[in-house]
């Protein structure tokens, strides 16, 4: 029950301190910054234990992105949500960098003869995809791609795009069904 209440405080003053910089505290604004620095790291530590050198630079993209976009952040929201959010966002950048990463220096590929596609069948992949989206309505392209493209949560896409848990899960099987009724028709 205390953690509880620990964490409603904490994150009501989060919220206080972002909604007083962006009317233009910079003194209010700079201890969110400080303060949300404390936050992130312990948020992205208990996400990264197995890399710990990474917490900090990812703290850094993080904060940077959330400065960018904190036009977007909406009052009526948890700003932790908001926060998590993007940092999930970051996360995953630099997962897929890691993999990439380890992908190209893997010396088993040469060895064997293995040859991966080549970049402009996965920019036209890219594009294709792109396009198939674009002809869906938002409430079926945004869980989708929050879902289905970046891993993120059922409930992490609600939050993200202001939809309920089980539009976003309708929004999905709709917007995958129409998905496939396009390609069909393509094919």
């Amino acid at each position: 029950m205390q953690d509880a209440s620990r964490l409603n405080a904490g994150e009501e003053r989060l919220r206080n301190l972002l909604i007083l910089g962006l009317a233009g505290n910079e003194s209010a604004y700079h201890t969110f910054l400080r303060e949300l620095s404390a936050h992130l790291r312990a948020f992205l530590r208990r996400r990264l234990v197995r890399l710990p050198d990474e917490v900090e630079d990812l703290v850094q993209e993080s904060l940077l992105a959330i400065h960018n976009q904190r036009h977007t952040y909406d009052a009526g929201q948890p700003v932790t949500a908001w926060i998590h959010a993007i940092a999930k966002y970051k996360l995953v950048d630099l997962l897929r960098r890691r993999a990439r990463h380890e992908v190209l220096n893997d010396p088993l590929d040469e060895e064997f003869g293995i040859t991966s596609a080549s970049d402009t069948e996965a920019s036209d992949a890219r594009t294709d995809l792109k396009k198939l989206l674009e002809q869906l309505p938002e409430r079926q392209r945004l869980p989708i791609v929050h879902m289905k493209l970046e891993g993120l949560s059922v409930a992490e896409t609600a939050r993200l795009t202001g939809m309920s848990e089980s539009a976003v899960k309708v929004g999905v099987h709709r917007g995958l069904k129409a998905l496939a009724a396009i390609i069909r028709r393509n094919a």
